[in-house]
């Protein structure tokens, strides 16, 4: 038993019966548990009790021994001054104010199903992939789990994403921008690329989007590459890079995205230069908030590519072995979608007070499940992940709840204590 499962099970109401009596033999009637407190002071507050055909409202502290009141110096706290009962686990001594006061000690270890303790001690001990492994029950998945798991995704991805939106005074594009570009560079140049496209104000972005030589050396060159060119292209886009430099006084400061543990076709080079085949398009941020389907969304992207140079080069000054286009793969775009187009689209629509929820969430039905290790770990518990809905869903179920033994804020680790179906 710890102090925090403790406080769960009396947030949730987990007990055998509510015939309670205090340690006197006293009966106690709980008219209002309380609302769970997580900040300092008494564990729940507003609370209300009949004893004695008296009812009394105030505050609730809860410990795992009656003793753990003197232990944690409670007493001389005015924050616990309004203590109407005292909740203990187990009643190990006498607390003399509570006996002078007339507060009633309420003991619940015969209260809670021993099995409940047990299958808790499990989930904590767990080393597993996820804490409750050797219980798990996929029946116990609640209905609207996965609606609900995107929708808190989509809730903290545009918090931030606001954050952008108010340092960039509200400009929409510039957002897009930089959040493509954090997507383009993956887990290892995701941070780099977005500081390379914050770094450049994004009105030199729009006013040369069209010319995607002078864009990818503005890249490049951003990313230190031009200094030494090695064949004739490279020199083209170091004088482009000096021009645009020279004309829109941009700074000298460099950004080195790396390259080490990338396959070929990730390399920052191709990314890169990807990214400004993709500002080509007339309308991309239009496109991309009033597609009204994922095909549409897939459209803005599938015909994207790096440029020619790059058809049999991974690297500058170095030809390889293979020669054919650098097309973005379905996958990639993908993961483009599901991380930066439907988050942007749900902030702007919510930013304009426009209800688009359901609608962002079919968006997510409609696209295939990512294909990871965290989901293929599901999958062998007995899942079926039938789209991206459920995969972003489990993905955040996984790192929010599971991977940090959060089980008593875990859904589904409330219903595997209870141990019932319809909890």
């Amino acid at each position: 038993m710890t102090e925090k499962l403790l406080q769960y099970l009396w947030n949730f109401k987990v007990f055998k019966n509510f015939d309670f009596k205090d340690i006197e033999g006293n009966p106690v009637e709980i008219l209002n548990f309380g609302k769970w407190n997580t900040d300092a002071g008494p564990d729940f507050l507003l609370a209300k009790i009949k004893i004695n055909d008296v009812i009394i409202a105030g505050n609730i502290e809860l410990h795992i021994k009656s003793s753990d009141w003197i232990f944690h110096n409670h007493s001389k706290d005015p924050n616990y001054e309004n203590i109407i009962l005292h909740v203990v686990f187990q009643h190990d001594m006498e607390i003399n104010e509570f006996k002078d006061q007339h507060i009633p000690t309420l003991e619940l270890k015969h209260f809670i199903d021993q099995s409940i303790l047990s299958r808790y001690e499990k989930m904590a001990n767990e080393t597993q992939f996820i804490p409750c492994e050797s219980i798990f029950d996929k029946n116990k998945i609640p209905a609207n789990l996965h609606e609900e798991n995107v929708l808190k995704k989509l809730d903290e991805k545009s918090s931030e994403l606001e954050k952008d939106l108010k340092q960039h005074k509200n400009n929409f594009e510039a957002v897009l921008f930089h959040s493509l570009a954090y997507s383009f560079g993956l887990k290892v140049n995701a941070l780099i690329f977005r500081q390379l496209a914050e770094s450049i104000d994004f009105s030199i972005i729009n006013k040369i989007r069209q010319n995607k030589t002078q864009l990818e050396a503005l890249l490049f060159g951003t990313s230190g590459w031009l200094e030494n060119p090695a064949d004739h292209q490279m020199q083209i886009w170091k004088r482009e890079f000096e021009f645009i430099k020279a004309k829109f006084n941009i700074s000298d400061v460099k950004f080195h995205p790396k390259f080490l543990r990338l396959r070929p076709p990730n390399f920052p080079t191709i990314r890169l230069s990807q990214l400004a085949d993709l500002y080509r398009h007339q309308n991309l941020f239009s496109k991309i908030i009033h597609a009204k389907n994922s095909a549409e969304l897939f459209n803005v992207f599938e015909n994207v590519k790096a440029s020619e140079y790059w058809n049999n080069h991974f690297n500058f000054g170095k030809i390889s072995k293979t020669d054919q286009p650098k097309i973005l793969s379905k996958d990639f775009i993908e993961l483009v979608i599901l991380n930066t187009v439907l988050p942007l689209k749900y902030t702007y629509h919510r930013y304009h007070n426009e209800e688009i929820a359901g609608e962002i969430l079919e968006f997510y039905k409609s696209i295939p499940s990512e294909k990871n290790s965290v989901i293929d770990q599901w999958k062998k518990l007995g899942l079926k992940v039938n789209n991206a809905l459920e995969s972003q869903s489990l993905i955040y179920q996984y790192t929010h709840s599971c991977k940090e033994k959060n089980c008593l804020n875990c859904s589904i680790g409330f219903k595997l204590l209870k141990g019932s179906s319809n909890a």
